[in-house]
């Protein structure tokens, strides 16, 4: 081994060698630096490094922005390159854009993202996380719906001390990354009580809530948060109708056509876990011509929502969003955090907001979502994403 670094040595160059390691302590730094402080940092003859710096200049290493400080244009892998194993719901909207930020913070903090599918399937999901064990993953990102699959992937992942974040879904052990479920509820039951006092001087006869139910209880919380804002503010002896869509619009729509089939007309609030719920309900009350009789909200400001929110005359009057598009920053982020030994509350809420068709364009530009919102066929929706 000592034979094999001295023969290494004779192919140094040290003026080379001198260069990375001023780069390197600008890796170190991540500010700029003056001529000076580069000196003291490296202990090198000022007339060598006042040449380096030029010559990294000229080649477009570092940059000169602020005078005679100097700042570098390369990043330096320095520490460990981690492994995470990310495990994706399915290829709705929502999940779309959770997997593409995600990939997007990975790739900006050189992580190395081992990606798998769960398929909206519980047995993909514990195939998936036996191979991210196998990989031996530094850490893992559950992001499947089924929370009676959390205690099986937990206990693969704890035998085998690996870390996980899951998103949406909670699992035992690991940190919750999602949205403060009874808060958007209560958000989304209080738009739905201003609406009716608007549309209908606060009278109706019907409340209308789509469930998930194999999600279990966290994402049920939307539902119950939004039926006792309504029935706080709204008194009187409509009727409470729960319905399990499972956050799928084409069964949304059956349930809810075979509902008003056979029912008297009624004003109707509707909420549901999920846009995508929501608009098969909508699309319903529409086939049967009693769209005059609804009002909707859902939750997750889809790119379906945001075209239905543009629609003129639209019975939807809102859609809580939880921007996942904003999700791999924080993901990631928390994943560094647990993988550098630093401390993590257990469970961390993404931002909401209620998007309406007044300030969707404040949130949502059509100029910069035009391509997102376009209309598209719809898709089968996975119901660990609801906003």
């Amino acid at each position: 081994m000592r034979a094999s670094t001295q023969d290494n040595s004779r192919y140094k160059l040290e003026t080379v060698a001198r260069a990375c390691t001023i780069l390197r302590h600008f890796a170190d730094a991540q500010h700029s630096m003056s001529l000076s402080e580069v000196v003291e940092r490296t202990g090198l003859e000022r007339t060598i490094v006042f040449r380096i710096l030029k010559t990294l200049e000229q080649e477009g290493l570092l940059r000169r922005p602020e005078g005679r400080r100097y700042l570098s244009n390369v990043n330096l892998l320095t520490q460990k390159r981690f492994r995470i194993g990310y495990a994706s719901e399915t290829t709705d909207s929502f999940s779309e854009a959770v997997t593409q930020g995600i990939r997007w913070a990975a790739s900006r903090h050189q992580i190395d993202l081992i990606e798998v599918e769960n398929l909206y399937s519980p047995k993909v999901a514990l195939r998936n996380a036996q191979r991210l064990v196998q990989q031996k993953v530094d850490l893992a990102i559950e992001f499947q719906v089924y929370e009676r699959m959390g205690s099986q992937l937990a206990a693969l992942y704890e035998q085998a001390s690996i870390p996980v974040i899951a998103i949406e879904i909670p699992q035992p052990g690991a940190i919750f990354f999602g949205i403060d479920n009874y808060r958007v509820g209560q958000l989304a039951g209080r738009a739905l009580v201003k609406a009716a006092q608007q549309y209908w001087h606060g009278e109706i006869d019907e409340l209308l809530l789509l469930n998930l139910e194999v999600a279990g209880s966290l994402p049920h919380l939307r539902i119950s948060g939004a039926e006792s804002a309504v029935r706080s503010s709204l008194p009187g002896s409509y009727q409470i109708l729960h319905l399990d869509s499972r956050g799928e619009m084409e069964r949304s729509f059956e349930l809810v056509r075979r509902h008003v089939q056979f029912s008297p007309k009624r004003k109707t609030l509707i909420c549901g876990v999920n846009d995508l719920a929501v608009l098969g309900a909508l699309r319903a009350f529409s086939e049967v011509g009693r769209s005059h009789l609804c009002l909707a909200l859902g939750v997750g400001a889809f790119p379906e929502a945001r075209r239905e929110l543009r629609t003129p005359q639209t019975r939807m009057i809102g859609s809580i969003a939880t921007f996942p598009e904003r999700y791999g920053d924080n993901v990631i982020q928390i994943a560094l955090d647990v993988l550098q030994k630093k401390q993590v509350p257990p469970a961390v809420y993404a931002p909401i907001q209620l998007i309406t068709p007044q300030n969707i364009d404040q949130f949502y530009p059509s100029s910069l979502f035009a391509d997102a919102d376009k209309e598209s066929s719809p898709r089968k929706p996975t119901g660990t994403r609801l906003g």
